[in-house]
C-alpha cells in the first residue's frame, strides 16, 4: 500500500526550484551589461585615453622644438667655425703679403705695393689680396687746401663755392684754435645746427671721423673716403701709386692728361720699370713703406671674411713693423670671376 505521508514532497521541491530561478533571474536582471552607458569604469577609461592623447601631442611638440633648436645651434656652430677659418686665412694672407713686400727688390716674383691683386687657393678656400702704398692717397690732415678742394669737386661733384666752404669747415675742425675761418664752422655753428658735439680742434685720427664734420653728407663721404688717409703726413701724393680719382684732384689735371699718364704707368709696371713722373706738379716721388693691405677669403661653404690693414715698416730695428689699422672689411672689391691658374694668379691694379 502506498504511504500516505510522502506524496507532498514533489510539490515542495518544485516550489523551491521556482523560487531559486526567480532569485537568479533578478540578480542577472539587476546587473547592467559590460559597456553599458553610465558605467563609472568606462568613463574613467575614456578620460585616461584623452590624457594619453594630449600627452602624446605635448611630447611630440617638445621633441620637435628640441630637434629644431639643435639644428639651429648646429648651423650656428658650423657658421662660427667657417667664419673663424676664413678669418684665420685672411690674417695669414696679410702676413704673407707683408713678407712678400719686404723681400729685396729685384728678387724673382717679388710683390709690389701697386694695387695688383694676387689670387690663390688654400685647402679649397679662395684668397685674394692686394697691397697699395698709402702715399698714393690724400692725407686729410696735411694736404693743401687746393688739393682737398679738387677732390671735393672732381670726386664729390661739388661746385667751386660749396667745395671752398667745406674745405674751411674741415680746416676749423682740425686746427687748434676756436677762430672761425671765413666760410668755416666752430662750436656755435654746430650748436646752431642741433649737433650734440663741437669740432675736435685736433688732427683727424681716422678718415671715418670726417663724417662728423658739418656739411659732410653720407653720399659725399662715400665718394671721397677711399681717396683719403691720415697716415702719410704729406702735403701731396705719390702719382706712382695714386688712383685716377686722386690724380684728377691735382691742380691743373684733366682727364686727358690723367688717362695718358695711367697708360704710361701701366706699361712701365708691366715691363718691371719705374713709373714715369707725372707731367704736372703736386706729386711726391717717394714711397713711404706704409701699405694698405686687403685680404678677401671665401671658404668652400660660402662664408666670407674681409680683412683691412694698414701696416708701416718700422723705422728702427726694435720694431720691424707697426700696425696702424686692423679692421674687418664691409664689402668685397677684389672678386675674381675666374679660378686661379695653377697655384697663384696676379691681376692688374684694383684701383
Amino acid at each position: 500500500m502506498p504511504r500516505v505521508g510522502r506524496q507532498p514532497q514533489p510539490v515542495c521541491r518544485s516550489l523551491s526550484v521556482r523560487i531559486r530561478r526567480r532569485r537568479h533571474t533578478r540578480l542577472f536582471a539587476a546587473a547592467p551589461p559590460r559597456g553599458a552607458r553610465g558605467d563609472p569604469g568606462d568613463r574613467q577609461r575614456g578620460i585616461a585615453l584623452i590624457l594619453v592623447l594630449w600627452l602624446t601631442v605635448l611630447l611630440t611638440v617638445i621633441a620637435g622644438s628640441f630637434a629644431y633648436g639643435m639644428r639651429t645651434e648646429a648651423l650656428a656652430a658650423r657658421n662660427t667655425v667657417s667664419l673663424a677659418q676664413a678669418r684665420a686665412l685672411a690674417d695669414g694672407a696679410v702676413n704673407r703679403t707683408v713678407f712678400e713686400l719686404m723681400r729685396a727688390q729685384g728678387t724673382p716674383g717679388v710683390w709690389s705695393a701697386d694695387g695688383s691683386v694676387h689670387v690663390w687657393e688654400d685647402e679649397g678656400a679662395r684668397i685674394a689680396v692686394s697691397a697699395l702704398d698709402e702715399s698714393g692717397k690724400i692725407d686729410i690732415n696735411a694736404a693743401s687746401d687746393p688739393l682737398l678742394k679738387g677732390l671735393l669737386q672732381t670726386a664729390g661733384g661739388l661746385d667751386s663755392d660749396t667745395a671752398s666752404k667745406l674745405v674751411d669747415i674741415i680746416g676749423d675742425w682740425k686746427d687748434a684754435d676756436d677762430l672761425r675761418r671765413p666760410n668755416g664752422a666752430e662750436a656755435s655753428d654746430y650748436q646752431a645746427a642741433g649737433l650734440p658735439y663741437k669740432p675736435a680742434n685736433a688732427a683727424f685720427e681716422a678718415v671715418a671721423e670726417l663724417q662728423r664734420v658739418l656739411g659732410m653728407t653720407p653720399a659725399l663721404y662715400s665718394k671721397i673716403a677711399d681717396s683719403l688717409t691720415v697716415h702719410t703726413r704729406m702735403a701731396g701724393v705719390n702719382p706712382a701709386y695714386a688712383s685716377r680719382t686722386v690724380l684728377l684732384a691735382l691742380p691743373g689735371a684733366t682727364p686727358e692728361i690723367v688717362d695718358t699718364y695711367l697708360a704710361q704707368r701701366r706699361d712701365a709696371l708691366a715691363d718691371k720699370l719705374q713709373a714715369p713722373a707725372f707731367p704736372l706738379g703736386g706729386g711726391v716721388g717717394a714711397a713711404l713703406g706704409i701699405w694698405r693691405i686687403r685680404a678677401e677669403v671665401t671658404v668652400p661653404d660660402g662664408a666670407i671674411f674681409v680683412r683691412d690693414a694698414v701696416i708701416r715698416r718700422g723705422a728702427d730695428g726694435r720694431r720691424l713693423l707697426v700696425v696702424l689699422e686692423w679692421s674687418e672689411g664691409d664689402r668685397r672689391i677684389l672678386a675674381d670671376a675666374g679660378a686661379p691658374e695653377g697655384n697663384e694668379r696676379v691681376r692688374g691694379k684694383s684701383n
